[in-house]
């Protein structure tokens, strides 16, 4: 058996930190992949906050969480129109500190436009504003797409984004697999 593809250790270490009853969010809806994996891991204590500037990627989001639960008990859904960047404002006060788990997923939605990317701005907005809102022991997972257009500038900017984090604050790690410069890998940040 081999490594687990990015995305999937990903969800592998958030899984090791949420809790039944937590607040996570998906700062990238996308597909809802991730967004669907919030809501089952967080389960129906729990609460969910899903961004996306593209109406097209929460409508897939809120398709794959009608189809895909098969009678399962998801935690709330909170579906935001709005850019990542933005997302201190979107969260409840009283969540602020207290998030579990927030992943990116970046570049763009799988199926959708190309010409529509995460752009490295508003992203290190975004994982500024991320930080703060996380819990002791939250963790912050950030899958960079490096092969697209405008994809290695943003991972090169996240990358040295978590590497000025003071230990102090928060540990980080980089999985990857060097023998394919080109393809995804994952920035993730446990915070202390």
């Amino acid at each position: 058996m081999g490594f687990l593809f990015v995305v999937s250790q990903a969800q592998k270490w958030v899984a090791e930190k949420v809790r039944p009853g937590d607040i996570v969010i998906d700062a990238t809806a996308g597909n809802g992949s991730d967004t669907l994996f919030l809501a089952r891991t967080a389960g129906t204590g729990g609460t969910v906050y899903a961004f996306d500037i593209q109406s097209e990627a929460l409508e897939q989001t809120r398709n794959r969480l009608e189809s895909e639960a098969d009678g399962e008990s998801l935690a709330p859904v909170t579906l935001v129109h709005d850019g990542h960047e933005v997302m201190k404002d979107r969260i409840a006060s009283a969540h602020h500190g207290k998030i579990a788990a927030i992943m990116f997923n970046l570049g763009f939605l799988p199926g959708g436009s190309q010409a529509v990317i995460t752009q490295t701005p508003t992203t290190l907005a975004a994982l500024d504003a991320a930080l703060p809102l996380l819990r002791s022991g939250g963790i912050l997972t950030v899958v960079v797409y490096p092969g697209h257009e405008g994809g290695q500038a943003e991972a090169d900017a996240v990358l040295a984004w978590a590497s000025e984090i003071e230990p102090s604050l928060a540990q980080t790690v980089v999985y990857r697999f060097p023998q394919k410069a080109a393809a995804p890998y994952l920035i993730a940040l446990n915070k202390r």
